[in-house]
Parts: structure tokens; sequence; C-alpha cells
């Protein structure tokens, strides 16, 4: 009985240690692939957020330009 009781034992920290060995394996092998896709995605918002800029910028030039033409139209009228 006590045969029995030590090898199981022992066949339960043979597993365990496999499992942690594969998982570390695994962790190990995810890391680099993880860091690349946090890296896209980083570049990805940077994208994002350049295009956001440049558009609020363009909407302002925009209606900077449309004002400047109303405020011509409106002088020449009363030039008129």
């Amino acid at each position: 009985m006590a045969d029995k009781t030590a090898s199981a034992d022992r066949f339960a920290r043979d597993t365990r240690g496999n499992i942690a060995a594969a998982t570390a394996i695994g962790i190990n092998a995810l890391k680099p692939i993880m860091h690349f896709q946090i890296s896209m995605l980083r570049m990805w918002a940077d994208s994002i957020e350049r295009v956001a800029s440049n558009y609020d910028k363009r909407l302002e030039e925009t209606a900077t330009s449309v004002d400047e033409q109303a405020d011509e139209r409106s002088s020449k009228e009363r030039a008129a």
C-alpha cells in the first residue's frame, strides 16, 4: 500500500513538473509575439491619432477660410 502511495506521489510531482515546464516554454514562446502585437497596436493608435489631428487641423482651416469669405462678401455688399 505504501508503495502505491509513494509511486502515485512521484507520478503527481513528475506530472506537475512537466506541466510547469511546458507552461514556462509556452509563455516564453508567446512573449515575443505579444510584444510584436503590442507594438503594432501602438503604431496603429499613433496613426489614428495623427489622422484625427490632421482632420481637425483641416476642418479648422476650412472653417477659417469660409469665415473669411463670408466677411469679404459682407464687406463687398456694404461697399456696393
